[in-house]
């Protein structure tokens, strides 16, 4: 698997509404940082997560997080 593409080097920080939402993992979407299709053809699929009531969020935007979808702070070192 190549390297995803870095989005950006800061997460987005949004408040989302319960729902089924799918986060993307290559880093080429268009609608940061939710999933457009742009992953087609490539090894990379978005990542499905549910959230249960409305609460803020902060979500990776650089891909390298290692708990997709939410921002560990991993962009710091990038």
């Amino acid at each position: 698997m190549s390297d995803p593409t870095i989005a950006a080097k800061q997460p987005a920080v949004m408040e989302l509404e319960p729902g089924t939402y799918h986060w993307c993992r290559c880093g080429k979407s268009k609608g940061q940082p939710f999933c457009d299709g742009s992953h087609k053809g490539t090894s990379f699929t978005p990542l499905a997560f549910d959230i249960t009531e409305k609460k803020k969020v902060a979500l990776c935007q650089c891909k390298h997080t290692q708990n997709g979808p939410y921002c560990d702070g991993t962009h710091k070192t990038l």
